[in-house]
């Protein structure tokens, strides 16, 4: 059972961290509320324990503390989320306080924002697939239930606009009633940017089946670091309370890492590269790892981090250390946004470690995995075609190699290219990825069986294809 003890005065302030003495038997990450002589009252959390000396970090800032009359209250227990299926279509702010003017939330229950630890043994192997209705996500790099797959961006590209239309078009196969629903956390974003999401989240009707947390670049920092874990608490209470299939994305971890990096330097640690603390690598993996499936659960917890690599970096410690724990990630890329695509994926650095068994007969399509193949192949090539075309010239090119031209065009101008409202079936994005490689000649398509061949190659298919996309 908890205790609850209180103390009178401070030892010292530091930026948002106040340090006490004489502490005996507290723990990390104990919720402890510091009381002002005014009567109001703040939250804060232990983050260091040396002996009995502990420093704790106060969520609102340590303005108008006094290091004699502050009453420090430890609660003796950690930070907790109160849960309710009633979170679905409500907005918090990152701590997971209601910020839609809906009043408070009544719990079913309360549960701690750090997760408990899921033995191995009891995780599932993900299977099945979620269709994000954008093409080449869909066919090239499928989002498998359970996965951590990132998108990797950069400043100025549309990954804001890539997470909206996910949101709004992600479904899963109807399963026995289940539902389907979706977690968005906001980390360190601008007011403009918080209401862009509500205003379209609102507009096209997917607010009732969407969770948000918002933590905007103006609130505290500390807020900034619960943000995904209580995103992570509210979507393991939907799966695996409620039987939910539940798609996080959290957006932008890489706000997030540097909220890590500032918290680090103002406890006096030891930078490592980049100035980020050393604990970075499994500072995310206690997030990453929440998502998968549980034996016996029917439901499952399927994570989008986006991040924005600085300076475009991808050996940067935040997507380095993040493609290390994760099964994958999508990239977009800045030449193919100044060509005009969207959504500007750079198919050829992009994949999904876990596609292979999720897809195919049962799931998607039996010629999923061999138009995937095939695909990515032939656009390797159109790099090779491009390379040699920018130094001998188009016209001296060889017929093949002018075919590998003309598909890498159209490839991105009809495949890769979609509109912002555009919900492609995954038989519609397989039919479009058969018209693309029928522009090739028959004999370049090795990556594929002679039965699928046979079955779905057709020579006039170009031209139909052709005529119908002038």
């Amino acid at each position: 059972m908890a205790v609850s003890v209180q103390y009178m005065g401070l030892k010292e302030i530091n930026g948002s961290l106040v340090v006490l003495d004489n502490i005996p038997d507290a723990s990390f990450d104990e919720l402890v509320e510091i009381h002002l002589e005014n009567g109001s009252t703040r939250l804060g959390r232990i983050v260091q324990i040396m002996g009995e000396r502990v420093v704790v970090q106060v969520f609102e800032g340590t303005n108008n503390l006094s290091l004699k009359n502050t009453i420090t209250k430890f609660t003796g227990k950690p930070m907790e989320l109160p849960l309710s299926k009633e979170m679905l279509g409500r907005i918090f702010n990152g701590a997971g306080k209601p910020i839609d003017g809906l009043g408070e939330l009544y719990p079913d229950e309360f549960a701690d924002i750090n997760g408990q630890p899921i033995n191995p043994v009891s995780r599932s192997y993900p299977r099945n697939y979620i269709r994000t209705g954008i093409s080449s996500i869909d066919a090239l790099m499928t989002l498998i239930r359970g996965q951590k797959l990132p998108i990797f961006s950069d400043s100025g590209l549309s990954h804001n606009k890539l997470a909206v239309q996910i949101v709004r078009q992600a479904k899963i196969a109807e399963e026995s009633g289940q539902g389907f629903g979706i977690v968005f956390a906001a980390m360190g974003v601008k007011n403009d940017v918080a209401d862009y999401f509500k205003a379209k989240f609102e507009e096209s009707g997917v607010l009732e089946r969407v969770t948000m947390f918002l933590n905007l670049s103006n609130d505290p920092i500390i807020e900034r670091i619960l943000t995904p874990r209580c995103a992570l608490t509210a979507a393991e209470y939907l799966a695996f309370k409620h039987d939910m299939h539940i798609l996080v994305i959290l957006t932008d971890m890489t706000s997030y890492a540097e909220a890590v990096r500032e918290f680090s330097s103002s406890k006096g640690e030891i930078p490592g590269r980049k100035g980020f603390p050393g604990y970075l690598y499994s500072d995310f993996a206690s997030l990453y790892e929440r998502a998968g499936v549980i034996e016996g659960s029917k439901g499952s917890v399927t994570q989008i981090p986006i991040l924005t690599m600085p300076n475009g970096d991808i050996t940067h410690p935040i997507p380095d250390l993040t493609g290390y724990i994760t099964e994958g990630q999508i990239v977009l890329d800045k030449g193919l946004s100044q060509a005009g695509v969207y959504p500007e994926i750079s198919v050829l650095p992009s994949l999904s470690r876990l596609m292979k068994d999720g897809i195919g007969e049962g799931y998607t399509r039996v010629d999923h995995q061999s138009v995937a193949n095939q695909l990515f192949a032939c656009y390797a090539k159109v790099s090779d075609a491009r390379a040699l075309a920018s130094v001998i010239g188009e016209e001296e090119l060889s017929p093949t190699d002018k075919a590998y031209l003309e598909f890498g065009r159209q490839f991105e101008k009809h495949f890769v290219n979609q509109g912002e409202t555009e919900d492609r079936s995954i038989e519609q994005t397989l039919d479009l990825g058969w018209d693309l490689l029928c522009l090739l000649p028959k004999e370049e398509l090795d990556r594929i069986d002679t039965d699928l061949l046979f079955q779905f190659y057709d020579s006039n298919r170009c031209e139909r294809f052709r005529k119908h996309r002038k």
